[in-house]
């Protein structure tokens, strides 16, 4: 698989579109990761663990950060799963985990995003990831 292109941040373009999208009510946030075999901290060596660690355990470490104030702004997790292989899609791709993540809106989401108290642990996203996917979901009515 090509590393060349990894994404671990939106650009401005999609910020910018996703800021003025009009969504109304609740979104879900799909999540696809892809971890370092072990973590690197060297963008934020104060969060480093006295010892090496997995991306896997980074990331754990940046979600149980995370919960609290992802709950405070009205969201939750949904679902967190273990990847792997795709059943149907490119041979070779896979991602580690995917999850699910429920905001009560995308002003929340972008308020949530922004805090100063979450931003002080993505430094433990950034450690663990070496790709990811973020996909904006709104339910269809039925």
């Amino acid at each position: 698989m090509d590393t060349a292109a990894c994404y671990l941040e939106p650009t401005w373009n999609a910020g910018r579109d996703f800021a003025q999208r009009e969504i109304a009510g609740e979104l879900v946030m799909l999540n696809l990761l892809r971890f370092h075999a072990i973590a690197d901290y060297s963008q934020s060596p104060e969060l480093a663990p006295p010892q090496p660690i997995t991306g896997a355990e980074a990331y754990d470490c940046y979600v149980a950060h995370t919960l609290p104030h992802l709950r405070k702004s009205g969201g939750d997790i949904l679902f967190m799963g273990e990847g792997g292989p795709f059943l149907i899609g490119p041979e070779g791709e896979r991602w580690d985990r995917a999850m699910l993540i429920r905001q009560k809106s995308r002003g929340a989401f972008l308020a949530f995003a922004v805090a100063e108290a979450y931003l002080a642990g993505i430094g433990h996203r950034t450690a663990a990831l070496a790709d990811s996917r973020l996909l904006p979901l709104v339910e269809l009515p039925r």
